[in-house]
């Protein structure tokens, strides 16, 4: 295995030069392939390092599922830069903290997508001055990969950090990620064996890049040289046209993903049947779809991993049907589990206790140090937050959550973030954020609040007030329950265990 990003990428050039790329984007389409990707984002990162850009400099990407999010990653680890995704849906103000937290040199953004202007959403984020250069793709992008000589990469450390990924976790602000390139390469090639991969491979991904899982798919493509298609939104007639004309083997997403592309083929005629396997994660997954994709032949299984410990267990096509239908897969080679109380104790063997994990995979910490000291125990142990167990072979479950977040579509959110919001407009005195279940998102924010005497709230005006605050729009609550007062415990802790019993 290479040692780092760059070296790891020419490699899968002198491999597969012509592996190829398909951009199934109405703004920016387009067929291409590793070599020529990997070339221009060489050139890029060429003239990074002349531009003054230095090894271990941030190198911030707020760009959705394209061609030129590849380009600069390459161009990242060409300079010997960290390589910082952002999530296209951030608005003003998690933009700018991120960008002030990690001390971005560099952003680039699209002029526009989805009807943003994100020349004003940088604008707006309060934090130009720690930039030096804000790209947005067009002329100014162009000129940067055009053609010219390619310098010797920067030298960059295996164990160094070398990708920078923020997760909304269950803090108010996001938290920022640390990866070397040899953890994330490790669960590439480690994933890549599981997956038994064979020369006809190819790859769909409705992951945004700004995502673990996202960015995983990106160096998969540019790292092995597995054909790709992507899409730079999710819709699931096109997923599933795009699996047929593209012979497409393999692909991961959410229930919401999975069960939206097979009722879209069934009902325009698309033929699924070159679609092997597919990984399903970040959100709970009914036994019936799965039992579903059983009946066509699509062997669909599980993982378990996040942000900081991208997996760390995963089921394989072989795996018996009870195992893929409720389990999520056994530990991938490598990673460790153990279980323990609140005390950091283990618990008895087939108990339920909070996962601990580590491995080559595992994250290096948090970029804000004050973050470390209650995410691990002694010996390297990441606290994950989540409650579950092992059975009798070994196979994970996943039995609560900790950690007081909201799963929408994939997308963590965090309550506490939602409840600052809502206690912020002057008609609500009291708030708590919890998941309502959605058929088609997995969940969705229900805010439970209690007004001021005499006051009255709809659902659209606290959309307008979200929409003011400058969130993304994922966070703003879909479900309104207007109560007389919050159920708590004599400490005072909102009971939410009973806010999502009585919807």
């Amino acid at each position: 295995m290479s040692s780092n990003f760059i070296e790891a990428m020419i490699a899968a050039v002198a491999r597969a030069p012509a592996a190829s790329l398909t951009v199934a984007s109405d703004v920016r389409p387009g067929e291409t392939t590793l070599g020529a990707v990997v070339s221009a984002g060489r050139r890029m990162g060429t003239r990074m390092t002349a531009s003054g850009i230095e090894p271990g400099d941030i190198v911030a990407c707020m760009l959705p599922n394209w061609r030129e999010w590849l380009v600069v990653a390459v161009a990242a680890a060409q300079a010997g830069a960290v390589m910082l995704p952002v999530v296209t849906i951030y608005g003003a103000k998690e933009l700018g903290f991120i960008l002030r937290q990690s001390g971005a040199k560099w952003l680039f953004t699209p002029d526009r997508f989805r009807n943003v202007d994100y020349v004003r959403v940088v604008a707006d984020c309060g934090a130009l001055s720690a930039l030096e250069r804000h790209i947005a793709t067009g002329p100014a992008f162009d000129a940067l990969e055009a053609d010219g000589p390619i310098a010797e990469p920067a030298f960059r450390s295996a164990a160094d950090l070398s990708l920078l990924v923020y997760t909304s976790g269950t803090t108010a602000d996001p938290k920022g990620v640390m990866h070397s390139a040899r953890g994330f390469l490790a669960d590439m090639e480690t994933m890549h064996m599981l997956r038994s991969g064979s020369d006809d491979d190819a790859v769909i991904s409705p992951w945004p890049p700004g995502h673990v899982a996202g960015a995983l798919s990106m160096y998969r493509f540019l790292t092995q040289g597995v054909p790709l298609v992507l899409m730079d939104q999710w819709d699931p007639a096109r997923a599933a046209e795009l699996i047929d004309r593209h012979r497409i083997t393999s692909s991961s997403g959410t229930p919401f993903h999975l069960s939206g592309m097979i009722a879209a083929a069934d009902a325009n005629g698309h033929d699924l049947s070159s679609l092997r396997q597919y990984l399903v994660g970040a959100a709970p997954v009914p036994a019936s779809l799965i039992e579903r994709c059983q009946a066509q032949g699509l062997a669909v299984y599980h993982c378990y991993g996040s942000s900081e410990h991208p997996t760390v267990t995963s089921g394989v096509v072989d795996d018996p049907l009870d195992k893929q239908l409720h389990t999520e897969g056994r530990a991938i080679a490598g990673s460790e589990m153990r279980f323990v109380d609140d005390d950091g104790h283990d618990v008895p063997s087939g108990a339920d206790g909070e996962i601990c994990t580590r491995g080559p995979e595992l994250f290096l910490g948090y970029l804000d140090p004050a973050l470390n000291a209650g995410a691990f125990l002694p010996g390297g142990w990441y606290r994950t937050g989540d409650i579950g167990r092992l059975d009798a072979e070994g196979y994970l479950l996943i039995t609560d959550r900790k950690k007081d977040i909201i799963i929408r579509g994939g997308e963590n959110i965090s309550s506490k973030e939602v409840e600052a919001l809502l206690l912020a407009h002057p008609k609500i005195v009291d708030a708590a954020a919890v998941a309502a279940p959605d058929e088609r998102m997995g969940e969705v924010v229900r805010a439970c609040i209690v007004l001021v005497p005499g006051a009255s709230l709809t659902l659209d005006e606290l959309r307008d007030h979200f929409a003011a605050a400058g969130i993304a729009r994922q966070k703003t609550p879909e479900r309104l329950s207007i109560l007389n007062e919050l159920p708590r415990n004599a400490s005072g802790k909102v009971l939410k265990h009973e806010l999502r019993r009585n919807p």
